[in-house]
């Protein structure tokens, strides 16, 4: 959702989301739109699992063609279609030909810059889950898309809809109406191991089904940038080839079981440069099934903010090592503070399981089911102690997350922007005061009077028609109070303040 600075590491490289470019355009950012073409919760479906098992080694001389054989009438097309409002300026070039102005007249120009609409195609890849037509893919290749096509290996072309989508972990699950299809075995990817034999399938630059070789170069990437701030990150990392279009393509064992749904490049030039990063099939498979069960994913809530541990706190917090993460905020009447935990507690290991940066315990915390109680092991003034701890449900208005039903995204009340509460570790990122108090836009669509007014992605709103708002839920208080003709909104942009006003709502 939140796409905010990535990290220092991070920006040497240009990371790209890999969705294809297609004839018509690339297919941007847009908020999800999915009503037209969700679909309600379907249970009991049922998929191939692997047995668990460790990785075995692969004799180079046998080759892989009889694995991908197996595999590739499970790979599919992804097609997207999406009409977008554009001006004349980017299409006339007569737009700013002073003498056109001076025969029509100054303001001659505001006639050729009227909004007018485009349609924009992108190409990407997903992998045939269950024989009843359940596709797994990337939340990124489908978002926003009013119309998507799925062309099977056997030259067979199908209309999709949308079952749900996570933003958050990048997952999307589409049906299209066929029954008998080829699947893939879902694999283990925890069994995974740097220096494993993989491959990549997908349908690169939309010139048809294409194959490639690597191995896993790293296992559990997290603070990539990929997914945002908020996103949640436990990539494979990859040097097969994985190129634009590849997006939502099946990452298989030499096996053939599928082990990880290829995601992003790290690339300078937008072209494969050996990085690759696909998400783990067992936290795909667990968003998966949620979508399709209840059409959206829960996850567990404890109500902190936390801090990556350095070296130079672990000195002052009197640790061995930078192992850990920092408790920075206690939310009042969370788990957390239900529970007892401080202010300046580290947290050193969850369920028994040491924890060794931040990402990997916000992944733990989402992972884990609502009403069930984690055990933390934390570090308070030199003394270990365990605190158990009962989770709560992530609520909409501390939840980025949204699914095919949510066309509204996180704020309730205005069309085509997303929204979440301003952290302490956001306003950081986003370079504002750290008294600031707000919401964070996480997501504006691009056809949206908000988006016309000027509000962009990592805007701070702090008032709305004059009212504070310090939190999603007032922000969604103030929306629903609004009388729809002209919304005012107080806007913290860095270091800059400033006033937009929003047509309608």
């Amino acid at each position: 959702m939140l796409n905010g600075p990535v990290s220092r590491r991070s920006k040497k490289l240009i990371f790209m989301l890999t969705l294809a470019l297609a004839a018509g355009g690339f297919l941007g950012g847009w908020a999800m739109n999915a009503n037209s073409h969700s679909v309600g919760p379907t249970p009991d479906v049922t998929f191939t699992v692997a047995p668990e098992r460790p990785s075995e080694p692969v004799s180079m001389n046998a080759g892989f063609a009889p694995v991908v054989k197996q595999a590739l009438p499970a790979v599919v097309n992804i097609s997207t279609s999406k009409m977008i409002k554009v001006s004349d300026d980017d299409q006339n070039p007569f737009q700013n030909d002073p003498q056109l102005r001076q025969f029509f007249g100054p303001h001659s120009g505001q006639q050729f810059n009227q909004p007018q609409q485009q349609r924009e195609h992108a190409l990407g890849s997903g992998v045939i889950v269950n024989k009843d037509g359940y596709i797994l893919t990337n939340n990124h290749v489908i978002d926003g898309a009013t119309q998507i096509t799925v062309d099977l290996s056997d030259k067979r072309h199908f209309t999709a809809k949308v079952v749900g989508a996570d933003p958050q972990s990048d997952v999307a699950v589409l049906k299209i109406d066929a029954t008998n299809l080829p699947v893939l075995t879902l694999g283990n990817s925890k069994n995974l191991e740097v220096g494993d034999y993989v491959l990549a399938i997908g349908d690169p630059m939309g010139i048809g089904e294409t194959v490639t070789l690597g191995i896993v170069s790293a296992t559990g990437r997290t603070n990539v940038g990929v997914e945002g701030s908020t996103g949640y990150e436990n990539f494979i990392q990859t040097d097969a080839a994985i190129n634009p279009g590849n997006s939502g393509g099946a990452l298989i064992n030499s096996r053939g079981e599928l082990v990880g749904i290829n995601t992003a490049i790290a690339s300078s030039s937008g072209g494969n440069q050996g990085i690759g990063f696909a998400i783990p099939i067992d936290m795909a498979r667990g968003v998966m099934t949620q979508l399709i069960e209840h059409g959206k994913v829960t996850r567990g809530y404890l109500g902190i903010g936390i801090e990556q541990m350095t070296p130079a706190l672990a000195k002052q917090f009197g640790l061995a090592n930078s192992d850990g993460t920092l408790v920075t905020e206690v939310t009042d009447g969370s788990p957390a503070a239900k529970a007892g935990l401080q202010r300046g507690d580290v947290i050193l290991a969850i369920n028994g399981e040491a924890i060794s940066d931040f990402s990997q315990f916000r992944l733990h915390i989402a992972d884990a089911a609502p009403n069930s109680t984690v055990h933390l092991k934390i570090m308070r003034n030199s003394k270990v102690m365990e605190v158990p701890v009962t989770l709560a449900q992530l609520k909409d208005e501390n939840q980025v997350a949204s699914n095919g039903d949510d066309s509204k995204g996180a704020d309730g009340g205005m069309t085509g922007v997303q929204i979440e509460n301003l952290t302490p570790q956001i306003a950081q990122q986003l370079g504002v005061s750290a008294q600031t108090q707000g919401v964070v836009v996480s997501q504006v669509s691009p056809d949206s009077a908000a988006a016309e007014a000027g509000l962009a992605r990592g805007d701070v709103v702090v008032e709305v028609n004059r009212h504070a708002v310090h939190n999603a839920r007032e922000f969604q208080q103030a929306m629903s109070q609004a009388n729809g003709g002209s919304t005012l909104l107080l806007v913290n942009r860095g270091k800059n303040v400033l006033y937009m006003a929003v047509e309608g709502k």
